[in-house]
């Protein structure tokens, strides 16, 4: 299956990086984000699979947007894998509070990251 995602992160360099990345991995990346505001906007047009959400962004919170995002009937299913520079544990109980899908650190993203994230959620 082809997964659809939408790359939100406040850091020009990485939404570039990880575009390319996901790209040549299989997955289509559909469109890139860098705040709360502009995720919403494309959210409806767009409609991906899935989120990609920086846990910090800039003065946003990835967490809030993740709220925001499950709030609206209309996208579902798509599914929201939070990343960081940060390791996962930094964030664990935070991460399991949120209607995240999963984590994946930005050391660890793929494509198959992403999917297993995704497995993980399908599977718990």
């Amino acid at each position: 299956m082809e997964l659809r995602c939408l790359i939100v992160d406040d850091n020009a360099e990485f939404l570039e990086a990880a575009a390319d990345l996901l790209r040549r991995e299989g997955v289509r990346v559909v469109g890139v984000a860098s705040t709360i505001a502009e995720t919403l906007r494309k959210a409806d047009e767009l409609r991906p699979d899935v989120y990609l959400v920086d846990i910090d962004l800039g003065g946003e919170s990835g967490f809030d947007l993740a709220e925001r995002l499950a709030q609206i009937p209309e996208l579902k299913p798509s599914q929201v894998i939070l990343t960081s520079t940060y390791a996962e544990v930094d964030f664990a109980e935070l991460i399991a509070a949120s209607p995240a899908a999963g984590f994946v650190s930005k050391s660890r993203l793929s494509g198959r990251a992403l999917h297993e994230a995704l497995g993980a959620d399908i599977a718990g």
